[in-house]
């Protein structure tokens, strides 16, 4: 091991905010940053060794060598995140060589909530700064995505990586899919006496990532049928007609989603911008409607959170991330959390469900260097 220089990094999980399921179909999303991170403590070494470590994971450090880094060579294992983050560096020509690795996180794992982007970010990052790589933000992100399509072999979009490595604390993050423009909403719930409840079920049905592929090869065939390179093309004004040409209603329904989620999203901007903060609650839950009835990828635990929510007193509520279980989101008055959260407590108690985590979602910083 060479004296290099060594140090601690940072980068947070995401919540949606609204624009589920839009970003691999070239529209809008609005995350922000969760004040829960994965930290990287990180020193370079000079014998093409990465050593991985994480105080969450039991057993010893995995060691593998930076030559062997393949795709075809992934194990499986929650290691081949940052594994396939420095292929990817590599790959696209960046001179990254071994390092030591130690990771811990605050990032709930399994609760939609982007772990695994937050591990990517902050590895990227680390390597970013340590070998002097000089990337930007929005291309370490899409290095990092890269990592997870093509190494681990998850078909997930840019928005997670994007939200880790972009956000600002006290904003919520616009991005185009498409061209990865970007800007920054303000989102400081707590100046209005307002606050965002994250619900994690603390479930994952197991049909989840079939699912997930069926959905997404439906948006692509509604897209063929309608003459478009994706649904983000499809006009709100035009979605009658175009619904009216699409004789599978499942796919109508997710053609219907899409369109007017991409919608929700620009009204959500527009409320935000014109401090009407407390309007986006209809808009949410017309999002988790559209979700549960056009997309199917809600579930009973994530539909009770959403309507014992909106019973109690909530200003709106909708699931967030992929569905088939994970989280749920909640605007209310922040004077309403104690209630709202004994409410959600209660309703799953009563119908047999594990206790769900309620946590507060404050709009957050993202990756950074610690020391």
């Amino acid at each position: 091991m060479s004296e290099l220089r060594e140090g601690v990094w940072a980068a947070p999980g995401r919540v949606n905010l609204i624009g589920e399921h839009t970003d691999y179909n070239d529209g809008f999303v609005m995350p922000f940053a969760l004040p829960h991170t994965t930290v990287a403590t990180v020193r370079r070494r000079d014998d093409g060794v990465l050593r991985f470590q994480s105080s969450d994971v039991a057993g010893p450090a995995v060691e593998r060598r930076i030559d062997d880094l393949a795709p075809a060579r992934a194990t499986g294992s929650w290691t081949d995140y940052p594994a396939g983050v420095v292929w990817a560096l590599r790959e696209a020509g960046h001179a990254v060589g071994g390092a030591d690795f130690h990771y811990e996180s605050t990032v709930p794992t399994g609760a939609g909530l982007s772990s695994s982007a937050a591990l990517e970010v902050v590895t990227a990052l680390a390597l970013n700064d340590l070998y002097e790589l000089g990337l930007e933000r929005g291309l370490m992100a899409k290095l990092c995505q890269r990592a997870e399509n093509a190494y681990v072999g998850a078909p997930t979009g840019i928005m997670d990586q994007t939200a880790s490595a972009c956000c600002t604390a006290g904003h919520a993050l616009y991005l185009d899919t498409r061209d990865l423009s970007r800007r920054q909403i303000p989102f400081d719930l707590a100046a209005l006496g307002l606050e965002l409840l994250v619900v994690d079920t603390r479930v994952k049905h197991s049909h989840s990532e079939g699912e997930y592929g069926k959905r997404r090869a439906g948006c692509e065939a509604g897209a063929a049928a309608l003459g478009v390179t994706a649904l983000r093309d499809i006009a709100y004004e035009d979605l009658p007609t175009a619904l009216s040409r699409l004789d599978d209603p499942e796919i109508r329904g997710l053609v219907r989603h899409i369109v007017t989620e991409n919608r929700r999203v620009e009204r959500v901007i527009a409320h935000l911008e014109a401090d009407e903060v407390r309007a986006i609650g209809p808009v949410l839950t017309e999002g988790h409607v559209s979700l549960r009835d056009d997309f199917r990828v809600s579930c009973t635990e994530l539909d009770l959170v959403v309507d014992t929510a909106l019973a109690a007193g909530a200003l709106g509520a909708r699931m967030t991330g992929g569905g088939f279980g994970g989280s749920a989101v909640v605007l209310a008055d922040a004077s309403m959390t104690p209630t709202l959260t004994g409410a959600i407590l209660k309703a799953f108690a009563s119908g047999g469900y594990a206790e769900p985590r309620v946590f507060p979602a404050t709009p957050s910083a993202g990756a950074t260097r610690l020391s």
